[in-house]
């Protein structure tokens, strides 16, 4: 990799400067002019090519730096950067925290990326792979009665799973919908602890998508991965019928009230 990187004068555009500046680094980054561990030119240098002002060459990188594609280092300059998907959590926390439905959209989401990820994971997977998700279905096991660890074990062996996919492009994507994710498996799982047969369905399940992921048959699990939703959510409409019901026994609007001194007491028909 290139100690400093030499590039050519932008183009004459009508854009914004702030705008100009994150245009030129995502094409020298597609282009692969740029790489992972180069150096930009210096702030005054990188504003004359594209002829916009420092201040908005620092806005530029700051933000960029913001998402993990640069590093800024002081008194040594801004250095490309590997990433980190974990960042753009916050981002679609905040984007979607006023949308009454963020949850089951980003449920809809999950389901596409995990159909394909088990498909993947059944040719691609690793033993270390393999292993790991051994490993957190025995947590999904030795949890089942404590909701807080069972959720966060039932996570984690969903994201092994993508992981295990050897799909860079599906873990950043699910990894940066994960803050929404890990809210979701915590709700539902909180919503459905009561329904008869939960448990029952949450080892049986896990265990057969495991059993085929290990024996790499794409079909199997990929149907299995449909059920495990389908089932999943039927459980969560009992659990909404069963709160249901409950809260209209004890709903005072629903509930006969004791005669009072002035209401005289009848007799019902018999």
């Amino acid at each position: 990799m290139n100690d400093d990187i030499s590039i050519a004068r932008a183009r004459t555009d009508t854009t914004g400067g702030y705008d100009r500046v994150v245009a030129f680094i995502r094409e020298q980054l597609s282009s692969r002019r740029l790489q992972i561990g180069d150096r930009l030119l210096p702030e005054r240098e990188l504003a004359s090519v594209l002829g916009v002002s420092r201040p908005v060459v620092r806005e530029a990188l700051r933000a960029l730096s913001a998402i993990g594609v640069v590093d800024i280092r002081p008194g040594h300059g801004t250095v490309v950067s590997r990433p980190d998907f974990s960042t753009l959590a916050d981002f679609f926390s905040l984007a979607l925290a006023q949308e009454p439905n963020a949850v089951d959209d980003v449920m809809e989401v999950r389901i596409a990326i995990e159909r394909h990820a088990v498909r993947l994971a059944c040719r691609r997977a690793s033993e270390s792979d393999l292993t790991r998700l051994t490993q957190v279905f025995d947590r999904i096991v030795a949890t089942l009665d404590d909701v807080m660890a069972g959720w966060r074990a039932d996570f984690d062996f969903h994201s092994a799973l993508v992981s295990a996919a050897r799909s860079p492009t599906l873990s950043s994507v699910y990894t940066a919908i994960s803050d929404l994710l890990e809210r979701s498996h915590q709700e539902r799982r909180e919503h459905i602890r009561n329904v008869e047969g939960i448990n029952a369905f949450i080892i049986d399940h896990h265990a057969k998508l495991l059993n085929a992921i290990l024996e790499r048959d794409e079909t199997a699990a990929d149907q299995l991965l449909v059920e495990h939703f389908l089932i999943g959510a039927e459980f969560r409409r009992k659990a909404s019928l069963t709160t249901a019901s409950a809260a209209q026994k004890i709903d005072p609007k629903t509930t006969p009230s004791a005669p009072t001194d002035s209401q005289p007491v009848t007799q019902s028909a018999s």
